[in-house]
C-alpha cells in the first residue's frame, strides 16, 4: 500500500490539506449522541481511521488508528495517542474490542473490503460506520454551484450496499438529520449557512475540494458570491437559512455480529 510522505493512506493527502482540519470540522454533540447510541453497552472500542478524534467516545475505552502524521498531532489532550496503522491491516489480535468505529473515513481507504474485514475480525460486537450516501450528495445545493466537487465526492463514498456487503450479515442504516447549526463542518453542514463556504478553510477542510482544479474553486466563489448579492441565492434556497435541519446524506450503517 503506498503512503504519503504524512503516512496517509487514503486517495486524499492530509499532511497538505489537514493543517487546519480541526478549526472547521468539530464534532456536532448531535451527530455523536447518534455514535454513541449505535454502540449498545460496547464499553472497548477501535476508532479506525480516527483522524483528530472525531465522534470518538471520551467515556469508554477507545484505542484509534490514523496513518496520517498531521491528523494524529492534532487530536486533543484528553484523548489517547493514535497507533500509526492503516484499516487494511489492524495491529490486533481477533476480537480484541467490543465495538468499532469509523466515521467519514471509509470513502478514503484504498481497498474498502479489507478494511471492513479487519474491523469485523478485531470485533465482537457492532461495527458502526459514519458516512456519507452518495446517491444522496445531489440533493445539497452545491451541486448546482460545484457539480464537479459533487460528482467526486459520490465517486469516492461507497454506497450503502456495499459497506453492508463488506460487514455482512444483519445491517442496520439510520438517517442522521443535519442541524442548521451544526459544528462539523463538512458540506452539507452548511446548507443553511452559504456564505461560510467562500472560506477557502472551509472548503480545505473537505477533501473533496483537493481532487478539483482551481478553475472550479474560483467560478465556485465567484458565482456564489454573486448570487448572494444580487438575491438568487436566498430566492431559490432562502428557505434553508431557518430549516432546523436537513434531510442530507449523512447516515449510520451499524453491523451487527454473528448474523
Amino acid at each position: 500500500m503506498t503512503r504519503t510522505a504524512d503516512g496517509s493512506a487514503g486517495d486524499a493527502d492530509y499532511g497538505a490539506i489537514g493543517r487546519g482540519y480541526t478549526t472547521y470540522r468539530q464534532p456536532d454533540p448531535r451527530i455523536l449522541a447518534a455514535v454513541l447510541s449505535a454502540f449498545g453497552d460496547a464499553q472497548t472500542i477501535v476508532n479506525v481511521g480516527a483522524g483528530a478524534g472525531s465522534y470518538e467516545p471520551v467515556d469508554r475505552d477507545v484505542t484509534a488508528v490514523e496513518p496520517s502524521a498531521s491528523m494524529r498531532a492534532q487530536r486533543p489532550p484528553m484523548l489517547a495517542p493514535a497507533v500509526d496503522a492503516t484499516a487494511e491491516a489492524l495491529p490486533f489480535p481477533d476480537g480484541t474490542f467490543d465495538a468499532a468505529l469509523a466515521s467519514f473515513t471509509v470513502h478514503q481507504w484504498a481497498d474498502l473490503e479489507a478494511g471492513l474485514r479487519e474491523m469485523r475480525r478485531v470485533t465482537r460486537g457492532r461495527v458502526v460506520i459514519l458516512t456519507c450516501d452518495p446517491d444522496s450528495l445531489d440533493r445539497f445545493w452545491l451541486a448546482q454551484y460545484a457539480p464537479e466537487v459533487v460528482a467526486t465526492e459520490a465517486a469516492r463514498y461507497p454506497t450503502i450496499a456495499r459497506i453492508a456487503d463488506g460487514l455482512g450479515g444483519r445491517v442496520e442504516t439510520v438517517r442522521i438529520p443535519i442541524p442548521l447549526d451544526c459544528t462539523d463542518g463538512f458540506g452539507e453542514a452548511y446548507y443553511g449557512r452559504p456564505e461560510a463556504l467562500l472560506d477557502p478553510g472551509a472548503r480545505l477542510a473537505n477533501s473533496a475540494w483537493s481532487f478539483v482544479g482551481e478553475e472550479v474553486e474560483d467560478r465556485f466563489t465567484r458565482e456564489l458570491a454573486d448570487d448572494l448579492a444580487n438575491g438568487m441565492w436566498d430566492a431559490r434556497w432562502g428557505h434553508l437559512r431557518t430549516s432546523p435541519e436537513f434531510d442530507g446524506s449523512l447516515r449510520v450503517v451499524i453491523g451487527h455480529p454473528g448474523s
